[in-house]
């Protein structure tokens, strides 16, 4: 008898939208992304969305619950977790406020403090078992970069936590003024996708 070829297990995509706007730049900019995930990965490969307005979680109140116990005080972040954890690729999309991330995106992000601490307090070296590719797409209204720098230097802090790795950024500049360059965009997502099989087929040989 021939070998039983393994089934190819789903790769699950989790994109953390943090703008307020529907139909606004970095909602168009998370749909260049989505357009690229289905056109080329498989059919069984989901891509979930979790926009941060409304998820509206409650912001870390640094009660020191989670340096004694895994997990959170508050239970709106349950959901999250069991996202970020069946995550293989994690994308934060983001406009600029004030050279950071809108409020409540910056909640979701703050509350990755229970895995800081269940490494670091309670010697669970991964909170987060799965390994992570990770792109960070961001839209701003000028062509002044130093908001997207400075997001990008939180994001590493976070991924390191979420067992992941920053691998890009997509940019998406002067959007108050300049239509978005929807083929440009969307070339680049084609680009990090197949960069991400790549990786991800590499892992599996290994």
């Amino acid at each position: 008898m021939g070998e039983t070829k393994k089934r190819r297990e789903p790769k699950n995509a989790l994109v953390l939208m943090g703008s307020p706007r529907p139909k606004g730049a970095t909602a168009a900019l998370v749909d260049c992304f989505v357009t690229q995930w289905h056109d080329q990965m498989r059919p069984e490969d989901p891509v979930q969305i979790i926009p941060a307005y409304e998820a509206a979680l409650k912001p870390c109140i640094h009660c020191g619950y989670c340096k004694h116990t895994q997990g959170c005080t508050y239970d709106d972040f349950i959901p999250i977790d069991r996202a970020f954890q069946d995550a293989d690729l994690l994308v934060v999309a983001s406009p600029v406020f004030c050279l950071g991330f809108p409020a409540p995106l910056k909640a979701i992000l703050d509350r990755t403090q229970q895995y800081y601490e269940a490494k670091f307090s309670l010697g669970i070296q991964k909170p987060v078992k799965r390994p992570k590719y990770a792109l960070f797409l961001v839209t701003f209204g000028s062509s002044d970069s130093r908001g997207a720098a400075m997001m990008e230097e939180q994001l590493r802090l976070v991924f390191h936590l979420l067992n992941a790795r920053l691998e890009h950024t997509i940019m998406a500049r002067n959007t108050d003024t300049l239509p978005l360059d929807r083929k440009g965009l969307e070339d680049a997502c084609q680009g990090v996708l197949q960069d991400f099989k790549t990786k991800m087929n590499a892992t599996n040989r290994g």
